[in-house]
């Protein structure tokens, strides 16, 4: 069963296709950050750049787009065969600074890139697409049987304008030529609306959007292979039904309108398929494992036994888990919409015909994917090389931001690391001046080696150097941050690191019992423990206490 889960929520829209309750695609679009691609914009060329063969079109957005020879040249194919085609083909020859040119946005604007632009505007419709540049038929790769490819190609031929291009889509089998003169009707509709436009409009000016995310859904996704198609928002629910009215009448009943209490994406499971659809490391049915690393340049894949050990022989476990792997590894390029350049390194079989076997299988789950990708063959080192269509952004890219302690790594340095700073920077500290003590504020994890168990290992640094030291815990500080906060006389450093007098009355969250003495209780200011005298079983409330002794790693208080 195929299902299409649309949640609209306020401030994001949220599209999950589930074939046999298994997630494979996943869409956002958040308000405030409109999709581009697919939208046709005035643009202004601002630079040339021969050297490139390439030029930077202003069209309004924070980045110059970016505009490529090939994609340059569509409208010009005389003067690009007369000039040789190919290298000897100048940038130049077409665009020169300011000329005002119509693009359409082939590819997302990334990782501080421009948008990557097109002259060959293509315009969507539920069974074709109509290239008003170009002048040729193309039928979708995806539509397999010859004669329905032969029977949709004479209808295209039929009806196509003269000088216009049609590409046929997959939804399109099965239909009629009066289905396919609705659909070019609108699209013509649509161009001449557009070439208006940008007669009137000055550039930079975005002269045609795309649909929205919800509407887009049902024209490229909603086809009759899809069983229902269930959406929480009444008013998105209306507009679904108007446009099936125009073009799949007979998908309206599979539409329902999902109107409980709660989180629909909760209701269906798809929530907690998104947080795995995040993870680095994906767990196979069999107990192998592939794990998923990103990187600027490329995407790179590898596959594990893990705790699959099989039941014949170690040739047919590695056999079977690269065979569940390439299936898996197919869903999860749709699922995270990975582009660009993946390599996978598959466990290393002796049998060529085992490898010839793995990659079969992963063409065979590819060819699901609507996005068009390639698997070029397997490298000497025996990895396998694909390339996938980059359109958008990554879901992670989506959901999740940088590290800002990491930026990006993975990685920071260890507390042991750190603790060895800190010895250097104190003594740095304590040789460049005569201050009897000194405070130093660095991460909560950090600040625990430090100190040591019992204070153990801060007593040692105080006996190694002859003063008196203050540690200090603080979460808002980066893990590889160490701040010397204040040095000086021990009594004024002293008032510094410690947050609480001996005496003082306080108000303070039990947090936890005490790890050694369960009848008192652990409370924290600032990341400083104190330590209640029976408030063993208060964990969770908040009390007044008095201070009774303070140290330097902790303070004793009693209930008041």
């Amino acid at each position: 069963m195929n299902e299409i889960i649309v949640d609209v929520g306020f401030e994001q829209t949220r599209v999950a296709l589930l074939e046999d309750n298994e997630l494979n695609e996943i869409y956002i679009e958040r308000a405030g950050s409109m999709r581009n691609v697919g939208s046709i914009y005035k643009g202004r060329v601002e630079n040339v750049l021969p050297g490139m063969q390439a030029a930077f079109v202003n069209i309004g957005l924070e980045k110059n787009a970016f505009l490529y020879v090939k994609d340059a040249f569509v409208g010009y194919e005389d003067l690009y065969e007369a000039a040789g085609g190919g290298e000897s083909v100048s940038i130049k020859d077409v665009l020169k600074k300011g000329q005002e040119v119509i693009v359409q946005v082939v590819k997302e604007p990334l990782d501080g890139k421009g948008a990557r632009v097109t002259t060959n505007i293509t315009l969507p419709g539920r069974y074709m697409v109509l290239l008003p540049n170009a002048n040729y038929v193309g039928i979708s790769r995806r539509i397999e049987s010859e004669e329905e490819r032969s029977r949709l190609r004479e209808i295209a031929l039929k009806i196509k304008p003269d000088n216009m291009g049609l590409i046929i889509r997959t939804a399109s089998e099965g239909k009629t030529l009066k289905d396919f003169k609705q659909d070019l009707k609108v699209l013509l509709k649509l161009w001449k609306s557009i070439q208006r436009k940008s007669r009137f409009y000055s550039a930079p000016r975005i002269i045609h959007r795309d649909l929205n995310l919800v509407l887009r859904t049902v024209r490229d996704m909603f086809t009759r292979n899809i069983d229902s198609f269930i959406i929480n928002s009444r008013s998105e629910y209306e507009k679904v039904l108007e446009l099936l009215d125009l073009i799949s009448p007979q998908l309206k009943d599979r539409v329902v309108l999902f109107d409980q209490e709660g989180n629909i994406f909760d209701y269906y499971g798809v929530e907690p398929k998104i947080a795995s659809a995040l993870s680095r490391k994906v767990w196979l049915k069999s107990g192998g494992y592939i794990v998923i690393d990103q990187t600027e340049a490329l995407t790179a894949i590898d596959v594990n036994t893990g705790k699959y050990v099989g039941s014949l022989d170690l040739e047919d476990t590695v056999r079977r888990t690269n065979l569940e792997a390439a299936r898996e590894i197919a869903r999860q390029l749709r699922l995270r919409d990975i582009g660009g350049i993946i390599i996978v390194d598959f466990i290393d079989m002796e049998n060529s015909q085992d490898d010839r076997m793995v990659l079969e299988e992963l063409k065979k789950s590819l060819k699901r994917d609507r996005t068009r990708s390639n698997v070029l063959g397997m490298t000497q080192l025996g990895l396998v090389e694909i390339t996938r269509k980059k359109v958008g952004r990554r879901i992670d890219s989506i959901l999740q931001k940088q590290c800002p302690f990491c930026e990006g790594t993975g990685r920071v340095l260890s507390e042991e690391t750190m603790v060895n700073r800190i010895e250097r920077e104190l003594k740095r500290v304590f040789s460049d001046s005569c201050a009897e003590a000194a405070l130093i504020e660095v991460h909560p994890s950090v600040a625990a080696l430090v100190i040591g168990s019992g204070g153990e290992h801060l007593a040692n640094l105080e006996r190694q150097f002859q003063r008196h030291i203050y540690i200090k815990g603080d979460s808002h500080l980066h893990p590889e941050d160490i701040k010397v906060k204040v040095t000086g006389r021990k009594e004024y450093v002293e008032s510094c690191a410690l947050p609480v007098r001996e005496g003082e009355i306080r108000d303070l969250l039990i947090t936890e019992p005490h790890a050694a003495n369960n009848n008192d209780g652990i409370g924290r200011l600032e990341g400083y423990v104190i330590n209640v005298e029976r408030a063993g079983k208060m964990v969770g409330e908040r009390v007044r206490v008095r201070i009774v002794k303070a140290y330097k790693t902790y303070a004793k208080a009693e209930l008041v």
